[in-house]
């Protein structure tokens, strides 16, 4: 066997049990392991009587999650939190701790399991499992719903600072984040240019939980419950973070029009997304594209696709600007 068939066997090897770690992720994550090493390291004994665990079993998985540079075991037997492992505490900053128990919840598990047919069939495996899209599913389980809301922000936050510090936002007008969830990214751009006023649109239930108040000045902000399926606001320019690759390239047009219906003489529009770079090289956007195979009816798209889907909105893409993070930012003013 030469040397390549062997690193291939060991790469597919190794891949095969990969799920494992995720699964061990939310174990910890659940067991708040990470909290209970935020004061110092402990030994196993200590930390199974802190967690309501078996002590042979737990350090088989403090073992596994070490081999992996999170957490890590010193010559005494002690585990120590790392930079990895702090990212699981619920107070750290950027944590993601809410990001891996979304990604991790039965339902993207049991939709993991039926990706087969859902190449088959062209449509979400979530769908065929439960017999309803996710967001349906997330509003008939309000629990589960927090939960996407926690999640999404999690993973949303670790790319604000590199989209407010690559933007040239302006330094007045209106700016309506579209589908903004909690509206991490619109505090982030109001604490920015404090001459600029927001507008926060999304569900009802999900602007309940907004973190806007945090300006400490509500005479710059609204919150605006509705769906951007059949309107929204008139503004300056428009954010859509994370919200076109949940969707097909027909829902997305009609998003899109509906912000260049609303849009003030001279304004644009900002997507946030991953842009797909042609290539065999890994990106992170080709794993989430698996993840909306499996959950949405949308995608993550290449350079030409979006241009696509802006063309067909009745918007010309001026520039794509990449950030250090896991998204690019899409430019476009009305054609």
């Amino acid at each position: 066997m030469t040397n390549t068939s062997e690193d291939a066997y060991r790469h597919i090897l190794g891949e095969s049990i990969a799920f494992l770690y995720p699964a061990a992720l939310r174990a910890a994550a659940l067991l708040e392991l990470a909290e209970q090493l935020a004061d110092g390291p402990r030994d196993v004994a200590e930390l199974a009587e802190l967690t309501g665990t078996s002590g042979p079993y737990l350090r088989r998985l403090l073992r596994f999650l070490a081999s992996h540079g999170t957490f890590r075991e010193d010559e005494s037997g002690r585990f120590h939190l790392t930079p990895q492992a702090d990212l699981l505490r619920a107070d750290a900053p950027r944590s993601l701790r809410a990001g891996v128990l979304l990604v991790t919840e039965d339902g993207w598990w049991q939709s993991a399991a039926d990706l087969t047919e859902a190449i088959r069939r062209g449509e979400p495996a979530f769908d065929r499992r439960f017999g309803k899209p996710v967001f349906v599913h997330l509003a008939e389980h309000p629990e589960l719903g927090a939960l996407f809301d926690a999640g999404m922000a999690a993973y949303s936050a670790g790319d604000i600072g590199y989209i407010v510090d690559g933007y040239d936002f302006p330094d007045s007008g209106v700016v309506v984040d579209v589908g903004g969830g909690r509206g991490g990214l619109l505090l982030a751009a109001l604490r920015a240019r404090p001459g600029l006023r927001g507008i926060l649109l999304d569900q009802e239930q999900v602007l309940a939980g907004n973190v806007l108040p945090e300006l400490g000045a509500d005479d710059r902000w609204t919150p605006h419950p509705g769906d951007f399926f059949s309107s929204v606001p008139a503004g300056d320019l428009y954010t859509v973070k994370n919200i076109l690759h949940d969707w097909s390239d027909d829902q997305c047009v009609r998003i899109l029009q509906n912000c260049r219906r609303a849009m003030n003489p001279g304004g644009r529009l900002l997507a946030i997304d991953a842009v797909i770079p042609p290539g065999n090289d890994p990106h992170f956007g080709k794993a989430v594209d698996m993840l909306m195979l499996l959950l949405l009816p949308g995608q993550e798209r290449t350079q030409p696709e979006f241009e696509r889907i802006f063309d067909r909105a009745g918007f010309r893409i001026t520039r794509i600007i990449p950030t250090p993070g896991t998204v690019s930012m899409i430019e476009a003013v009305p054609a």
